[in-house]
């Protein structure tokens, strides 16, 4: 597992998977199971793996949270970045902390809280977070309510972030005046697109971010990876055409739940048995999985195809 420091070229060398987290039916860990999606992962080129709100970390017990970083420390390739989280709560955020500072993982990203916080309350207790754990975290903006512009720089400027996770939907991504004064106050090559294929263009193009996580990519690394390749080489329309190609699975996801047809689309492509989600999630329909296992087969067996060069 990689253990060293946060850096552009580190950012920039992989699309950032955000896998789901196998289970099994008695809802304990699939080491098995988890095992193989790594596997095909890396075997897709991908060397960053972010396990957080796919991964359900919002619904873990704190007693399976030190079983769950040894299992992904062993797991891991010797140059794969494993990125765990903690949190959204503070108490749970900083028994988590204690327990990842006994391990080597460089970084970890903070679960956004829903309610019951302050962007000040939040920022401080992520302060706290961080004194205990001794490193820097990765910060999840998911929403722009969840931390003023002010709050993040202060937290940058401190040394206290190793890179952002931008993640606040727009119906027009290009329309996002949060995300142009962010890039403002930090720089942009420390953010990264965090809403999968869909904005990742134009986050990348239009304001400069470093890359983009995904979770589509669980089904397709190869194909994510020409993506960001093209991108990187400025070949945008090709990087569109590619883009095009999770449209059918991303809307799926973006209709039912990102987190629950994920969860079923890699078990449903033959990829890993993820099992049952824990809760307070529930499965899919019928209905829905049917639509889910013809998007993410047909998505899988594009994986690998070279798409023309533009």
């Amino acid at each position: 597992m990689y253990i060293g420091p946060t850096t552009l070229e580190r950012l920039q060398r992989s699309v950032i998977a955000v896998p789901p987290l196998a289970r099994r039916d008695d809802l304990r860990l699939h080491p098995e199971e988890n095992r193989r999606l790594i596997r095909f992962l890396e075997s897709g080129g991908i060397s960053t793996l972010l396990y957080g709100g796919n991964a359900n970390l919002y619904n873990i017990a704190l007693s399976e949270y030190a079983s769950l970083l040894e299992m992904l420390a062993e797991f891991a390739g010797e140059d794969t970045w494993v990125i765990p989280s903690l949190g959204p709560s503070f108490g749970m955020m900083m028994d988590q902390a204690a327990i990842l500072r006994e391990h080597a993982f460089p970084t970890a990203m903070v679960l956004p809280p829903a309610f019951a916080f302050t962007s000040t309350g939040l920022a401080t207790g992520i302060r706290h977070a961080v004194e205990v754990y001794g490193r820097p975290i990765v910060l999840y903006l998911k929403d722009e309510r969840i931390l003023d512009l002010e709050d993040v720089r202060r937290l940058v400027d401190d040394h206290l972030v190793s890179w952002i996770k931008y993640a606040v939907v727009r119906r027009d991504p290009r329309q996002d005046e949060y995300l142009r004064q962010l890039v403002q106050l930090v720089d942009p090559h420390r953010i990264i697109s965090g809403i999968g294929e869909q904005p990742a263009i134009i986050h990348y193009r239009d304001f400069g971010l470093a890359g983009y996580t995904s979770g589509c990519v669980c089904v397709a690394p190869q194909l994510s990876m020409q993506m960001l390749a093209a991108m990187r080489e400025g070949k945008f329309e090709r990087a569109e055409e590619i883009r095009q190609l999770f449209a059918p699975l991303e809307d799926l996801r973006n209709a039912i739940s990102p987190i629950r047809v994920l969860h079923e689309a890699v078990r449903l492509a033959a990829i890993a048995e993820t099992g049952p989600l824990l809760p307070h999630f529930s499965g899919v329909t019928s209905e829905q999985s049917s639509a889910i296992q013809a998007a993410a087969t047909a998505l899988r067996q594009t994986d690998g195809v070279t798409v023309g060069n533009r």
